[in-house]
């Protein structure tokens, strides 16, 4: 079955608004640039830590092109291409001095690389360690001498730490497997782990990270992934981290299949503050420019005024009734569910059809 693309149903919503031609010109350069845009996340960690069952579980990769960098000092990252999100799957570290020098070099030439508008081309850098190994110092020499030294200004903004095999860092011991969770000892043990590793980044860099745990669930090949754990708090942190222009990308390409997202720390509902995060960086988006008052409630689904002032309110000077902009999913989904902004009275859970229609298909598995 063909997958909802949000840039479509955009595009259709916007054809088919009761706006003027001006407007409706806008909005629609407006989606043309989000559709345009391309997210690039480097994955890279020492040997075993789990970056394929990772990329497996997050995306779909099963449609994904599979190739490696044309420049020869890249020639040893595996590129995935899904649509307009591309993973740079770069060489475990831990095979060597030699090796780890080479892959160093390879991961600092990938970071220095610029797009077309001379802005860096890693979006983000995603570090994963292994919970259950006790020496991390290959990936705290990868983290602290190699990644962060080569990030530019805004370091802390550009790499995400997680520690994967949540459930096999104590040997898998105090790991509940009927309902997919760590018990009170291993929850205390990772979290310390987690403390641990903030502080040795900290210590040897002076950046502050947010070191998240995880399960990607572990595949052999032919069979079924098992389900992963808090797999949905690691999406929310990827895209918290990812520039606000470009969210919109993971709509089109997150795993489909429900069990990747049902277990996780229950700290947040991840799906619905990964949803909220999309939605409002993509209502921005699309609106920017477009001065059309009171109309603009006509464009992205009957919400009806009342939401669409406080979605107005939120995102800025976009002329106020936002609330209706997206197709007629508007009115069963929008939604006043707290705040995101300053003084804005609410967020919108959901805003109308095509942005609804592509992020709730899949934020409905959660």
């Amino acid at each position: 079955m063909r997958k909802t693309n949000i840039f479509e149903n955009m595009e259709n919503d916007i054809m088919n608004a009761d706006i003027n031609e001006n407007e409706k010109s806008k909005l629609l350069k407006n989606v043309m640039r989000l559709k345009d845009n391309k997210i690039n996340i480097m994955i890279t960690g020492a040997t075993g830590c789990g970056k394929s069952s990772t990329i497996n579980a997050l995306f779909d990769t099963e449609v994904a092109k599979v190739g490696v960098g044309v420049d020869p000092e890249t020639m040893e990252i595996e590129k995935y291409e899904l649509d307009n999100l591309i993973l740079w799957d770069t060489p475990g570290l831990g095979d060597g001095k030699e090796a780890d020098n080479r892959h160093a070099k390879t991961i600092i030439h990938k970071l220095a690389e610029v797009d077309a508008q001379g802005n860096a081309l890693i979006d983000l850098v995603l570090v994963i360690l292994d919970s259950g190994t006790r020496d991390l110092g290959t990936s705290y020499e990868l983290i602290n001498n190699v990644i962060i030294p080569n990030l530019g200004a805004d370091k802390e903004g550009r790499i995400l730490v997680a520690l994967n095999q949540a459930d096999m860092a104590m040997k898998g011991r105090h790991w509940d497997y009927d309902k997919n969770e760590p018990d009170s000892t291993l929850k205390e043990f990772l979290d310390k782990k987690a403390a641990s590793v903030k502080n040795r980044i900290f210590e040897g860099t002076g950046v502050n990270v947010t070191p998240i745990y995880y399960s990607a669930g572990y595949k052999e090949e032919g069979e079924e992934q098992s389900r992963p754990y808090n797999l949905s708090k690691l999406l929310y942190y990827i895209v918290k981290a990812t520039p606000a222009e470009k969210r919109a990308v993971y709509v089109n390409n997150i795993n489909q299949d429900e069990n990747m997202w049902k277990d996780d720390d229950e700290l947040l509902d991840y799906g619905e503050e990964t949803r909220n995060t999309i939605v409002m960086s993509v209502i921005k988006g699309a609106s920017a420019g477009a001065k059309i008052g009171e109309q603009i409630g006509g464009v992205f689904g009957p919400v009806g005024r009342k939401v669409g002032k406080v979605v107005g309110t939120i995102v800025g000077d976009i002329g106020g009734e936002i609330g209706e902009v997206f197709g007629p999913a508007g009115e069963t989904v929008g939604r006043v569910i707290g705040t995101v902004v300053g003084g804005a009275a609410g967020v919108v859970k959901g805003i109308g059809g095509g942005i609804i229609d592509g992020i709730k298909d899949f934020f409905s598995l959660w």
